[in-house]
């Protein structure tokens, strides 16, 4: 019986529920309601977790406020898509309540975080679904809330938890017609109870290694999850610091110890160092310890360690000298950045090229089978020299990481929600650097909305959607929302799918033809299209981007 979960079992359960999702993260991507190549929920919740986990593995304290508050940033900045920010922000609720918790977590404590969880994850949605992994948090939440008043032990808590989670997912597609269509749950709630099923299987004690399809009926992907212990990895980022409550960085190592030094005291030495400072990392044996601390009394830690043997490689820096000539610089960069810049998501190296054409600041790699996370929206605008940046992320599952990028960054984010290249490449060229922020942001949407964009790929799996029976490998037309064409041939399906988004007043069509087209058969398409509407301009250009073999611009 398991009636309490200290810190260290907490962060296993974290690092096992990663796991698993690692080993099913191709199920849970085949999930998605259309099937196209580039559905990518269980990728992009994985990535975003592993994050995560990266954080935790990266914080030196065991504490459960430490963790907590690793598990929060770490998913946040590594939220990519839809699936993955919502995922994050589940996170953020639970880890709210953990960090409250001093020694034990109980069950009670445990309802109480996994509704935060919810409530955090719902509130972060404009207009929440059901039938999505809000519905799934939701109803697992509402279980051990009730759960948690007669039952103690988390073995038994956990199996009422997930009983009720995939009972509720199995619901979802008479939630959401889509699904039911498509004969899937969905996807971001099977995800959520992959994690919840890794962690499941860390409190029993059992393989962690597992196939979720094999029990329901991909294969699994080996993962591994490594602790750092470099150093490095836990110097602060100055340029997020105010005042500075531990000046200097002490580093060294403890050799050649003393006959009298023992294990004990290597734990010894690790907790005096959280008595006088921070970022503590106290690691080794009785051959080599290595130590890393801030703290404003480095005579102490070194005073301490020279009691269990000589000290090597000794570097103390002084943090707040570096904080000092950071600011200065910052001041002196801020006085010549420009009032605005952009950032644009791009798929292909052409489309990235007609970015940089129309003189987009910075491109971010993306869009269609790599989601950008969060934190790379972050850093792309903190390198733009500008103090407003506007963000076109193009793409439709990448909006919402680019909202959250704004707490990522100190810069002012202005996201112009662009759901694919053509409202994109339309919104940049509506830019004007005289105007002011809330102008460009009337303006670029305005002109964003004036593009009909439609897309040419092809179908991953057989299915029956939007009024089509589809086979593994079909040529399939899509605009924004709906599949309106499916054929053998690439060009005879892109005229198709023009045909049916054409109105008359279109007079631009332009071609992005992705790298698994040539440019002969590119022409070829143009030529047939000229032909066909000789009052339409047709242009044709090189987007380079993959999956889909046209991306299309009507205007």
């Amino acid at each position: 019986m398991q009636k309490t979960i200290n810190s260290t079992l907490f962060r296993k359960m974290i690092i096992a529920g990663a796991k698993v999702l690692e080993n099913n993260k191709k199920f849970v991507d085949s999930l998605n309601v259309f099937p196209v190549p580039d559905g990518d929920t269980g990728t992009n919740m994985s990535l975003t977790f592993n994050s995560a986990v990266r954080e935790i593995n990266n914080c030196p304290d065991s504490s459960f406020a430490a963790i907590s508050n690793a598990l929060s940033k770490g998913a946040l900045r590594g939220a990519r898509g839809n699936s993955g920010v919502i995922l994050s922000q589940i996170l953020k609720g639970i880890s709210t309540e953990v960090a409250k918790c001093e020694t034990e977590l109980t069950t009670k404590m445990f309802a109480k975080a996994l509704n935060e969880g919810a409530q955090v994850a719902y509130k972060a949605v404009t207009v929440p679904k059901e039938g999505t992994i809000l519905t799934v948090i939701r109803i697992m939440a509402e279980t051990a809330l009730k759960a948690a008043k007669k039952v103690s032990d988390f073995e038994q808590f956990f199996e009422i938890i997930l009983t009720d989670g995939e009972a509720i997912l199995q619901q979802t597609p008479e939630m959401l017609p889509v699904l039911k269509k498509a004969g899937v749950v969905d996807a971001g709630g099977r995800g959520l109870i992959v994690i919840f099923t890794g962690m499941q299987k860390m409190l029993l004690g059992e393989d962690i290694d597992i196939s979720i399809e094999e029990e329901m009926g991909a294969q699994p992907q080996s993962a591994s999850q490594q602790f750092s212990s470099d150093s490095n990895d836990y110097i602060i980022n100055l340029e997020n610091l105010g005042d500075i409550e531990f000046a200097y960085c002490t580093e060294f190592m403890v050799t050649h110890m003393k006959k009298k030094t023992t294990v004990s005291d290597i734990d010894k030495l690790r907790e005096f160092l959280m008595t006088i400072g921070d970022c503590v990392v106290c690691i080794g044996d009785l051959e080599l310890v290595k130590v890393h601390v801030h703290t404003n009394e480095p005579n102490k830690a070194l005073g301490f360690a020279l009691e269990l043997g000589e000290l090597i490689n000794l570097k103390i820096e002084n943090m707040l000298e570096q904080n000092r000539e950071l600011k200065r610089q910052r001041t002196q960069a801020m006085a010549n950045l420009k009032q605005f810049g952009m950032v644009a998501v791009a798929p292909g190296d052409g489309i990235a090229g007609v970015f940089n054409d129309i003189l987009v600041d910075a491109i971010i790699e993306g869009g269609q089978t790599m989601n950008p996370s969060a934190d790379d929206i972050a850093k792309a605008c903190d390198k733009v020299q500008a103090k407003e940046v506007f963000v076109l992320p193009n793409n439709k599952n990448i909006i919402f990481a680019a909202q959250q990028a704004k707490e990522l960054t100190k810069k002012i984010v202005h996201v112009i929600p662009t759901k694919s290249v053509p409202e994109g490449v339309s919104a940049a060229l509506a830019f004007n650097p005289d105007a002011t922020a809330e102008e460009n942001v009337e303006n670029m949407t305005n002109s964003k909305e004036s593009v009909k964009s439609a897309s040419v790929t092809y179908a991953v799996r057989t299915t029956h959607v939007d009024g089509f029976d589809l086979n593994q490998g079909d040529i399939i037309g899509l605009d924004d929302n709906n599949i309106l064409a499916k054929g053998l041939l690439v060009n005879d399906t892109t005229i198709d799918l023009i045909e049916k988004i054409k109105t008359e007043d279109i007079v631009n069509i332009t071609l992005f033809y992705g790298k698994d087209i040539k440019q002969e058969e590119a022409e070829n398409l143009q030529a047939r299209l000229e032909e066909k509407y000789p009052d339409c301009d047709i242009t044709l250009l090189s987007g380079g981007q993959p999956v889909y073999y046209y991306i299309i611009s009507l205007e």
